[in-house]
C-alpha cells in the first residue's frame, strides 16, 4: 500500500498509509491526511486509487499543487514523487520510507524482529498489489491476500467476511477463508468469534486480543470459550465510511502472538481488501448496467437510431409508413440531431435497400462545381474536365439520393434540381443528351425553409416537391432520458474502439449531462465523449472530463423574468400567425391591445444582452 510522508516544520516526519479509494489532504481536521500549515487549503487535494494507479487531484481551484516542482491540477503519482501543497512538503512512496529504517533504530527500540516482520508484511502486500490487475477472479485475489496475511502474522486461521447491505441484521458472511469453514460465522460453536467480529463491525475500529480467554471484554463470550481462543486480530473493511465486512485472523495455540505493529499492518491489508471488493462491486455494477443498457437498447433502438421519447416515437411511426413508398421526405431539425441516420433508415426499410445510398452535402461543394457534382459532365465541358464523369444523380440510380443541407442550394441550381425531380431526367454539363434516373429523393436541412421562401431564397415549388412528408427531429435537450441512453451507448461504442479503461459515468456527470442544453445535439455529445475517453485517467467520467463544470450550466433566472420572456415570445408568435394584426392577436389572447403594443415596444427596444442574453437566444 502506498504511503505519504509529511515533513512537518517541527518534530518528526509523519508517515500516513493510504488505505482508502479516496484519501483527502488539507488543513481541516476532517481530512484523512491532516496538514496543519496555514498555506494549505482546508480541503486542498485528494488521492484517488482506481484499482491500478494513484492519482492526485485538486479540490480547491485556488490552492497551488506542485509535483516535482511543476504546477499540476491532476497527475498520476509514481514512487518518490515530491508533492508541494502551498508551502507544505510531502513525499509519495511505496513502503520505501519504512524499509529504510536503520538497523540502529530497530535495535534501539528493541523490536527489530517486529519491524522486519512489519516490513515483510508490507512487501508482501506490495507484491500482491501488483497482481491486482492481472487476476480476474475476486475470490482468488482474496484468498491470495489471506495467504499473505496468515503467513506474515503467524496465524492459524484467516477469513474475509462481508456484510449483506440488504439484510436488516447485517449478518457477516464468509467470502474467502483459510482453514475455516464458510459456515463458521453462523455457528457460535464454529471457528470464529462472532462477538469480536460484531464489535469490529459496530465500532468500525480494529481489535487485537492477546489472550481472549482472560480478556475482560470477550472472555465470557460463548464463542471465545468454546473455541478456547488465544490470539485474535480483526480489522473492518470500509467503503466510503460504511462497513462492508471484516478481515479476521486467529491462533488458538499461542498467547500474545500479535503486537500492535501487526494490527496496523493488518489494517492496511484490510484497506487493500476493501479496494478489491469495491472494484469488484463496481465491476459487477458496470456489468449489470451494461446488461440493462443492452436490454433498454433492444426496446429503444430503431435500426441505428436510439430513442424512446414521445416525439421520437412519432418520428419512427411516420418513418415506418413512408419508407415503403417513393414519396419525397424532408427531414428538418437542428444541426447534430441525426438527420442522416434517419435518411439511411428510410433507405434501409424501402424497396430500394439493395440499391445505392448516395449523400450530397449541398453546403460543402463550391458553387462553380455543384452542378457538375450533381449531374456529371462530359469530357472537355470545362477546363480540367479530362474525362466524362457521372454525377450523384446517375450514381444513385436505383437507390436513394440524400440531399443534406438542401437549404444551401443556389437559386439557379434549385431550378435544375426541380426539373430533375419532376422529369426524372438529367443533363450532364456540356451534353445535350438526357439521362433517365430512377431515384428517390430524401432531403434534410437545419434552416427554416418557410422563412427562406418568404425572402425569396428558396423556391416554393421545389419546397413542395421535397416536403411531401416532413420528419422533424427534436433537439437533444427536449428528449428527456434519451440523453442518458445515447450517452451510455456512445461511451460503450467508443471505449471499445479506443481500448479505453473508462467504463461509465459518475453520478455527477450524468446529472450534468441532463442539465446541459447541448446546442450541438448528439454530434456535440459524441465529440465530448471521444475527447473525455482520450484524456481521462479514471474509470468513471466526471463532469470536468466532458467540460460540463458549473460554468457550463445555463444560469437560473428569476421566475418572474422567465414568465415575462415566455409571454413575450408567445405574443410575438401569435402576432406572426395573424400577419401582424394586433387587434386580432389581442382578441385571440384575451388581453388588452395595449399589452400587444407593450411587447412590440420591448422587441423594438430590447433590454441589453447582458440582462437577457439567454432569453434572446432562445426566442
Amino acid at each position: 500500500m502506498a504511503l505519504i510522508r509529511y515533513f512537518a516544520p517541527q518534530g518528526q516526519p509523519v508517515l500516513v498509509p493510504i488505505t482508502k479509494p479516496v484519501t483527502t489532504i488539507g488543513r481541516a481536521l476532517g481530512n484523512d491526511i491532516h496538514v496543519p500549515d496555514r498555506s494549505v487549503a482546508d480541503h486542498h487535494a485528494q488521492i484517488v486509487f482506481n484499482g491500478r494507479d494513484f492519482q492526485l487531484e485538486e479540490l480547491d481551484r485556488q490552492a497551488d499543487i506542485l509535483i516535482n516542482g511543476k504546477k499540476k491540477r491532476r497527475a498520476r503519482l509514481v514512487d518518490g514523487d515530491r508533492l508541494t501543497l502551498g508551502e507544505a512538503n510531502l513525499v509519495f512512496s511505496m513502503f520505501s520510507e519504512v524499509s529504510r529504517q536503520s538497523r540502529e533504530e530497530q535495535e534501539a527500540d528493541g523490536s527489530g524482529s517486529l519491524v522486519i516482520s512489519e516490513v515483510g508484511g508490507l512487501r508482501k502486500l506490495h507484491a500482491f498489489s501488483e497482481r491486482l490487475m492481472t487476476t480476474a477472479s475476486v475470490d482468488e485475489l482474496l484468498e491470495t491476500l489471506l495467504d499473505a496475511v496468515v503467513e506474515f502474522t503467524g496465524a492459524k486461521r484467516g477469513v474475509v467476511l462481508l456484510v449483506d447491505p440488504e439484510e436488516t441484521q447485517g449478518t457477516p458472511r464468509v467470502r474467502a477463508s483459510r482453514h475455516v469453514r464458510r459456515e463458521a460465522i453462523e455457528d457460535p460453536q464454529g471457528q470464529i468469534s462472532d462477538s469480536i467480529v460484531r464489535r469490529v463491525i459496530d465500532s468500525k475500529r480494529p481489535v487485537i486480543v492477546s489472550d481472549a480467554l482472560s480478556d475482560t471484554t470477550f472472555g465470557q463470550s460463548e464463542s471465545v470459550m468454546a473455541l478456547q481462543l488465544s490470539s485474535v486480530m480483526c480489522a473492518p473493511l470500509l467503503s466510503q465510511g460504511n462497513v462492508i465486512g471484516a478481515l479476521y485472523v486467529a491462533n488458538d495455540e499461542v498467547k500474545h502472538l500479535f503486537e500492535r505493529n501487526q494490527l496496523e499492518v493488518l489494517t492496511i491489508f484490510a484497506g487493500q481488501a476493501s479496494l478489491i471488493l469495491q472494484n469488484a462491486m463496481l465491476l459487477n455494477a458496470l456489468r449489470a448496467d451494461k446488461r440493462k443498457l443492452e436490454a433498454e437498447l433492444s426496446d429503444k433502438r430503431f435500426g441505428q437510431i436510439i430513442g424512446a421519447c414521445p416525439s421520437m416515437m412519432e418520428v419512427f411511426r411516420k418513418l415506418t409508413k413512408v419508407a415503403a413508398t417513393d414519396i419525397g421526405v424532408l427531414i428538418t431539425g437542428e444541426t447534430g440531431t441525426g438527420k442522416e441516420l434517419i435518411a439511411r433508415e428510410i433507405h434501409r426499410r424501402s424497396n430500394r435497400e439493395r440499391g445505392p445510398f448516395i449523400t450530397v452535402n449541398c453546403g460543402a461543394i463550391p458553387e462553380n462545381l455543384i452542378e457538375s457534382e450533381m449531374f456529371g459532365h462530359v469530357k472537355g465541358a470545362f477546363t480540367g474536365a479530362i474525362a466524362s464523369r457521372p454525377g450523384k444523380f446517375q450514381q444513385a440510380d436505383g437507390g436513394t439520393l440524400f440531399l443534406d443541407e438542401v437549404g444551401e442550394l443556389t437559386p439557379a441550381l434549385q431550378v435544375k434540381l426541380l426539373r430533375a425531380i419532376q422529369e426524372r431526367i438529367v443533363y450532364r454539363v456540356g451534353d445535350s443528351k438526357p439521362e433517365k434516373c430512377d431515384i428517390r429523393i430524401v432531403a434534410a436541412t437545419n434552416r427554416n425553409l418557410d422563412e427562406m421562401i418568404k425572402t425569396g431564397e428558396f423556391r416554393e415549388d421545389l419546397y413542395y416537391r421535397l416536403n411531401v412528408v416532413n420528419l422533424w427531429l427534436p433537439p437533444l435537450r427536449d428528449r428527456g432520458d434519451d440523453v442518458f441512453i445515447i450517452a451510455k451507448a456512445l461511451l460503450s461504442k467508443y471505449a471499445d474502439e479506443m481500448a479505453s479503461t473508462v467504463r461509465g459515468y459518475s453520478p455527477q456527470a450524468l446529472a450534468a449531462i441532463k442539465k446541459y442544453n447541448w446546442p450541438g445535439n448528439i454530434r456535440q455529445l459524441e465529440n465530448r465523449i471521444k475527447k473525455a475517453l482520450v484524456l481521462c485517467d479514471q474509470s468513471l467520467l466526471a463532469p470536468d472530463d466532458m467540460d460540463l463544470g458549473p460554468e457550463a450550466q445555463e444560469p437560473i433566472v428569476p421566475l418572474e423574468k422567465a414568465k415575462e420572456d415566455f409571454q413575450r415570445r408567445y405574443v410575438l408568435e401569435v402576432l406572426e400567425r395573424n400577419n401582424g394584426n394586433r387587434t386580432q392577436t389581442a382578441r385571440d389572447l384575451g388581453v388588452d391591445p395595449r399589452t400587444i403594443f407593450r411587447y412590440l415596444e420591448k422587441e423594438q427596444n430590447p433590454i441589453p444582452s447582458g440582462a437577457s442574453g439567454g432569453a434572446e437566444r432562445d426566442s
